[in-house]
């Protein structure tokens, strides 16, 4: 008697040490002295062990079970020295069920958790993963999950995303990141309490680890600026950001509701024009002065590509010029080679043989047309009597297709519209019109 007391009394210590049910004990050492019970010579096929919570008195009883599963007869069928047997069998199940309890706490404590973030102290650290000591369990930390060129040294503090909590034979696996964009607008919401208020929501997050991320902030309150809130004083807050991040810069800016709006904010610090939005094919095509060109697409692409991922719209970046010169139709070489027609008003016109629309001569001879690079503006093949041919019947532009095929323009006004092929400098014509030496480039 004496025994089973200290045995219940130790019982519930460890209960009460491992925060674990005195009665998830008690009946998990029932079922293993059922199976001890039945290894002992002359068992019966079917008993049942009790334990009396307050005494700890332990008693088997036999029982013999009828077609559908009922007691039919049960009877006391204690071992002799079933006290020691269940001793031994005792400290091998607490043990097992403490450690299974265990598991399942620390599982029930992570599960869930996907999204949120931890500290953690760096244990170990090679080629395939790092771990952290998050207290009770460890996390992994992948390689695909690092910052590239990012060093774990062993003893120092670290934040990280939670990505999954697995359940294993072994305990919980806590899968964590370095690299996901949300670890960026977790810590945000630590350093910066409007977001943790819900007065200021980040709605996006685009990020290239270890180098840049742009982050898009709205304010539910008028009278709070999001940008403001997020920087901080002085730069205060981003800059606690920046340097758990390890000196990743961070944009900020403003979400809008309107897409251009939206498009033209994202490509900060580079100041856009215009923005033109296709909704079918989901490109915005951004105009651009020629000096900020190459500050909207940022250094190998980078700031249109997190601006891109930002929105959620395809990117195309265009400088003035550019747009000018395909607004003119010219898009380079394609230029090179056409004919001079004429068109339903009797006027002469330029027409690529790639295609697209032509340029009149009075356009060319402005130099606003797809003009020769080496040609100064106001050269052109109809000279100044592009907007208004000669009356002389014999030199003017004949009014048949294949004649006008004849005519080409040529450097310095010669070969104009209405000269005859004789004029030209290089003495045959081309067959379309034009000679390679003469073509526009």
């Amino acid at each position: 008697m004496k025994d089973t007391f200290a045995f219940m009394e130790a019982l519930q210590q460890i209960a009460s040490d491992k925060q674990i049910a005195p009665e998830v004990l008690l009946d998990a050492l029932a079922n293993a002295l059922v199976a001890a019970y039945k290894r002992m010579p002359k068992a019966a096929e079917e008993a049942v062990v009790t334990i009396d919570p307050d005494t700890g008195e332990i008693r088997v009883y036999a029982q013999d079970l009828d077609e559908d599963g009922n007691v039919t007869r049960e009877w006391d069928d204690t071992p002799d020295d079933f006290g020691r047997i269940a001793a031994q069998t005792a400290k091998q199940v607490i043990l097992q069920r403490i450690r299974e309890v265990e598991r399942d706490q620390k599982y029930e404590e992570y599960a869930g958790r996907e999204g949120d973030i931890v500290t953690g102290i760096i244990q170990q650290s090679d080629n395939r993963y790092t771990l952290l000591d998050l207290g009770k369990v460890e996390a992994l930390l992948p390689q695909a999950e690092q910052v590239p060129y990012e060093r774990y040294e062993h003893g120092a503090r670290l934040k990280a995303y939670i990505v999954e909590v697995r359940k294993t034979s072994k305990g919980p696996q806590i899968v964590v990141s370095r690299t996901h964009p949300g670890l960026i607008k977790r810590l945000f919401e630590l350093e910066v309490p409007e977001i943790g208020s819900g007065v200021v929501e980040i709605k996006a997050a685009a990020r290239e680890p270890g180098h840049r991320t742009k982050i898009a902030v709205w304010s539910n309150d008028n009278n709070v600026d999001p940008v403001g809130a997020c920087v901080g004083a002085r730069g205060a807050r981003v800059r606690m950001v920046t340097n758990e991040l390890r000196g990743e810069k961070v944009d900020i800016v403003e979400f809008s509701e309107e897409p251009s709006d939206f498009v033209m904010r994202a490509l900060q610090p580079a100041r856009v024009k215009e923005v033109r939005l296709d909704e079918e094919t989901g490109k915005a095509t951004v105009v651009v002065h020629d000096f900020q060109l190459s500050l909207a697409i940022g250094k190998e692409g980078q700031n249109a590509r997190l601006a891109a991922r930002l929105t959620g719209w395809g990117i195309d970046i265009k400088s003035e010029t550019q747009l000018a010169e395909e607004e003119a139709g010219y898009a380079g070489e394609e230029w090179a080679e056409g004919e001079w027609v004429t068109d339903e008003s009797g006027e002469m016109v330029w027409v690529p043989a790639e295609g697209g629309e032509g340029v009149s001569a009075e356009t060319w001879a402005h130099g606003e047309g797809p003009a020769d690079a080496d040609t100064p503006a106001g050269d052109t093949p109809a000279g100044d009597t592009a907007a208004e041919p000669d009356p002389d019947p014999d030199s003017s532009p004949p009014e048949g297709s294949e004649q006008v095929e004849e005519r080409a323009p040529a450097e310095g006004g010669e070969g104009a519209p209405g000269a005859e092929p004789g004029d030209t400098e290089g003495g045959d014509v081309a067959e379309a019109g034009v000679s390679p030496e003469e073509a526009p480039a």
